[in-house]
């Protein structure tokens, strides 16, 4: 005798789901993505009281309605794809999270010769929108906690920095103290660096914030092994600030991909 468990709750009109036809006209959507990503559309979906299936028609119907512009949504996508989403290792890592003589598959168009390396600059992400020569907004990175990475909630966001706060004092005064005479208007993430920020690590006397697409040294001749990083980085002056050693390389595709290695992410000794 069969003693599993039954099938569950039968639907209340079984033969409704196969019977169902779309309006004349309509096409079918389909796209691969990853676990992660399914779960933050899960999560979306269950905020909003909808299936994921009709969370993505809604878009696509704000879309066909104009009530969200095809500006506008690629505006959210750049910034997702380039500035939020974390840039991978070069790397795989051990358990003492150093990392090991093996390439991480998406990296590979790093070890193929393709892209430029550029300074990692150690200090906090920010990220300042600019209208005329001036700065009009400044935002912090906040990063998901445990919680939320659990609920599929896995890349950052920027927040609004506060005047008064203490917590945003030193992020603040290098936005005042940079000069973005000469920048496009628009959305620039930065590093905010200086004398009281991750420790000051270049040895800079005053706040300031570097832009990514603007001012980030750039590297000829990076080297893509191993143990030629390894080297490399273990005695690479910063072009942003000489006589003080670099935090590492990002490697920039021309698409879009970025890439990372950190001195520190070596195990000593290696």
């Amino acid at each position: 005798m069969d003693t599993g468990r039954g099938r569950g709750r039968p639907r209340k009109d079984p033969q409704s789901l196969a019977r169902w036809t779309p309006p004349e006209g309509w096409s079918r959507l389909v796209a691969w993505v990853s676990p992660e990503e399914k779960k933050a559309l899960k999560h979306v979906a269950v905020d909003a009281g909808v299936s994921v299936a009709d969370l993505v028609r809604a878009l696509a119907s704000g879309l066909a309605g104009g009530a969200v512009t095809h500006e506008e949504l690629l505006g959210h996508v750049r910034k997702g794809r380039q500035v939020m989403e974390k840039i991978p290792t070069l790397f795989e890592r051990d358990d003492r999270f150093r990392v090991v003589d093996r390439p991480r598959a998406e990296c590979a168009w790093v070890f193929d010769g393709e892209g430029v390396g550029t300074e990692k600059l150690d200090g906090t992400n920010v990220r300042l929108t600019v209208r005329s020569g001036h700065v009009v907004r400044v935002e912090k990175r906040r990063n998901p906690s445990k919680a939320q990475k659990q609920q599929g909630i896995v890349d950052g966001w920027y927040v609004d920095a506060a005047d008064g706060s203490a917590e945003d004092k030193w992020i603040l005064d290098a936005a005042g103290n940079t000069d973005v005479s000469g920048w496009p208007d628009g959305e620039h993430s930065c590093e905010a660096l200086g004398p009281r920020i991750q420790g000051n690590p270049l040895g800079l006397s005053e706040h300031r914030c570097v832009p990514f697409n603007l001012e980030a040294p750039v590297y000829q001749d990076v080297p893509r092994g191993y143990a030629e990083l390894h080297d490399y980085l273990a005695k690479l002056d910063s072009g942003f600030a000489p006589g003080s050693l670099a935090e590492g390389i990002v490697f920039h595709h021309p698409d879009g991909r970025r890439a990372k290695i950190k001195r520190k992410d070596f195990p000593r000794g290696a």
